[in-house]
């Protein structure tokens, strides 16, 4: 049985460093050896968000052609996320390879391996890849929910701290407390804008008045844009 290994890393840093992607190929490579696949390929997607769905990667979609034109019997993944955008990304491409007689095999899914040659692997991945999603969705719920409450009683949230205010420390927590300076240039921002003034227009007036940037720098179209949607 012919097939092929798909890897993948989120950032060029993790890639140029190569240790996640030499970790996926020993771990792919050994599955192989243990289930007696013949790996005639394996595909390093590099720099690559998880984000997109697996066909419109570029390694993605090599895997795609190759499983359409017959020439692997089975893909090989470390784990869910490196592969799939989500469990409707993942369902919808194994259900397309197993009507062409194509497994997927996935080395870790919450914390066992599973391959959909059979019914009890497909019935299993549907279930782990549905779970898996509903942790992340919780995650995601929980982080806003925090920082919601954060932005409410004023905590600076990380990051740069946005124009129109300086980040001070108050009984151990950093919060926002309005710049004057800087208040009174989102007032001129926000007036030129109701003007119908447009974003490079009114950045040439700022820096025409050397009204400059929060890190002192000129004013560019897309900070004066996020400056005005922050202040909406």
């Amino acid at each position: 049985m012919n097939g092929i290994a798909y890897l993948r890393v989120s950032t060029i840093g993790q890639a140029e460093h190569g240790i996640s992607l030499d970790a996926q190929d020993a771990a792919a490579h050994a599955y192989a050896v243990l289930k007696g696949i013949d790996l005639v390929g394996v595909l390093r997607e590099e720099g690559v968000s998880g984000g997109k769905p697996l066909a419109e990667r570029h390694r993605g979609a090599e895997i795609m052609r190759a499983v359409r034109k017959g020439e692997v019997q089975a893909v090989i993944v470390t784990k869910l996320d490196r592969a799939f955008r989500d469990a409707a990304d993942c369902l919808g491409v194994v259900k397309e390879w197993d009507k062409r007689n194509v497994s997927l095999h996935i080395l870790d899914l919450g914390g066992n391996s599973i391959d959909t040659a059979s019914a009890a692997g497909r019935f299993m991945l549907t279930v782990l890849a549905g779970a898996a999603e509903m942790e992340r969705n919780l995650i995601g719920e929980r982080t806003c929910a925090a920082l919601a409450h954060k932005a409410s009683r004023g905590e600076k949230l990380g990051g740069d701290c946005p124009f129109g205010y300086d980040a001070v420390e108050q009984d151990g927590t950093m919060v926002l407390v309005p710049n004057l300076r800087e208040q009174a240039v989102v007032s001129i921002a926000k007036d030129l804008r109701a003007k119908r003034t447009s974003y490079r227009e009114i950045a040439e007036h700022l820096n025409c008045k050397d009204y400059t940037a929060k890190r002192g720098g000129d004013w560019s179209v897309t900070q004066v844009k996020r400056l005005l949607d922050r202040a909406a």
